[in-house]
Formats: C-alpha cells, sequence, structure tokens
C-alpha cells in the first residue's frame, strides 16, 4: 500500500527510527500498528533528516488485504500527532517500491534576507539571512552544478553508498509578494546532506563570500568540502516523489539498485 504523507520536522528527529528519539517513521509505524493491529513497517521515498519538512513524502507498507483503505487516512488522522498527516492510501502494485521506484525526488528550501527577518507565521520552514543576496549569482553558480556527478564534496559519505547523483534543477526564484528567496532542487536521488549543502555553497555566493565559479570547482575533489557549510535544516521542504507508470516500476527499481559509476 502506497501512503502520500506530511509533517513538520521540527519536532522530530528524522525519519528513521532512532532508540529513544521521536522520529516520523517511528510514530507512523507505531501507529499503524495500533489502528491496524498488526506490525507495520515502512520503506519512504527519501529519509528526512532532523528538522527537514515534507509536504510530498511517499511511502509503502505490505498490509493485510482486509485493510479498509478508504477509511485509513481518517482513522490515522484521529490517532497520529498534530504534526504528521497521511494525506492518501491506496493500492499499488506489488513492483511498487518507494524508495527504489522512485524517478526524482523535489526539494524546496525558503531563505529570506529581508531586514526583520522570517515572518512570525514561516519561521518554523523558513531561514532568515542576515546579509543580502545576489539571486543572479547563486543562480549562475547553480548553473554550474546541473548534470551527473559525483557530489562526494556536497555529501557526508555513507559506507558502501555512491554519491553520483544527477542534479537536474537548481534554480532560485525571488518572491515578488514578499521577498523570500525560493531554491527548487530536482534529483534522480540525494545523498545525506546534499541539498542543505548545495544552498550553504550558494548561500556564500550570493552574500559575495565565494565567486560564481567556486561551487562547480568543488565537483573535482575527491572528498567533503570542508569549506561547505550546510544550510540549516528547518529551511529544507520534501515536496514531490515522481514515479513512472506501473508496468515501469520493476524495471526502474532494478535500475537504481544498481551502484552508479560516471561512466554509466
Amino acid at each position: 500500500m502506497r501512503f502520500d504523507l506530511g509533517y513538520d520536522g521540527t519536532e522530530f528527529s528524522g525519519w528513521a527510527r532512532q532508540p529513544s528519539r521521536r522520529t516520523v517513521c517511528g510514530v507512523l509505524e507505531d501507529t499503524l500498528s495500533m489502528v491496524l493491529r498488526e506490525d507495520v513497517v515502512l520503506t519512504v521515498a527519501g529519509r528526512t533528516d532532523a528538522g527537514v519538512h515534507a509536504s510530498g513524502q511517499v511511502a509503502h507498507a505490505d498490509l493485510p488485504s482486509t485493510a479498509d483503505v478508504d477509511a485509513l487516512p481518517k482513522r490515522l488522522a484521529r490517532a497520529l500527532p498534530s504534526d504528521v498527516r497521511v494525506f492518501a492510501a491506496r493500492v499499488v502494485p506489488g513492483a511498487f517500491d518507494a524508495r527504489f521506484s522512485a524517478m526524482r525526488r523535489h526539494y524546496e528550501y525558503r531563505v529570506t534576507d529581508a531586514p526583520f527577518g522570517a515572518h512570525p507565521l514561516r519561521r518554523l520552514d523558513t531561514l532568515a539571512w542576515p546579509r543580502p543576496l545576489d539571486v543572479s549569482a547563486m543562480n549562475a553558480a547553480a548553473a554550474l552544478l546541473l548534470g551527473e556527478h559525483d557530489f562526494c564534496a556536497f555529501c557526508k559519505r555513507r559506507e558502501g553508498a555512491t554519491t553520483i547523483r544527477e542534479l537536474q534543477r537548481l534554480e532560485l526564484v525571488r518572491s515578488e509578494a514578499d521577498g523570500v528567496i525560493t531554491a527548487f532542487v530536482s534529483a534522480d536521488a540525494f545523498c545525506h546532506s546534499m541539498v542543505r549543502s548545495l544552498i550553504g555553497a550558494l548561500l556564500a555566493v550570493g552574500e559575495g563570500r565565494k565567486g560564481v565559479e567556486w561551487p562547480g570547482s568543488l565537483l573535482s575533489l575527491h572528498g567533503r568540502a570542508s569549506g561547505v557549510t550546510v544550510a540549516p535544516a528547518h529551511g529544507l521542504s520534501l515536496v514531490r516523489v515522481d514515479f513512472p507508470e506501473d508496468g515501469e516500476l520493476g524495471a526502474r527499481a532494478e535500475a537504481t539498485r544498481k551502484v552508479r559509476t560516471l561512466s554509466s
């Protein structure tokens, strides 16, 4: 079964279960298990870090055929805390895998350089930056990062995991209404802390501390760049995950499971 869900990450220690910590996965699995009266294990499209939000997260679980799918979101709404919600639940083909079948993930990062800081009603999902930001320079730097690269300079390496990714969109837009800058970031997948590291590098360009070419030059490194500051978690939200048509789910999952190299 597929679950479409969202959460305010402020009070969560990320998605993944951790001993003695409140996590999104832990809350959802425990609540689903209570409602359905059997153990539920979730697989998620993107394991968000502590403090990161989601409005378009996707997960799946194997549930009994007797589960009342249509009634499940309402039942969960009564049992879940107010900072996490399941928007929809539906039966999907057996080949569906929320993690490996996904074609791309879409994130947004909100930052404001207004002198007064973030709007009080958006303070939990918008970074207040203390210096003016040049969005044109940030976009020029972002363009040099697009495509398939080894993003190890922008990632926290995990044992046995590749850091090669295809960055498909990295664009910043300043709202005419309130001046808030939103970074739109899309890729086939992201490695640990990659989005926030990319934003951190672009912020350095935007305030003039680094040149436009600097973020792109880091792609030649063979390890994490010490000069890149990871942007705070609360400005980041996972907004959508794209999946192929049902008939292509299995092939997509098989391709994703292969360890990628730049030559491939």
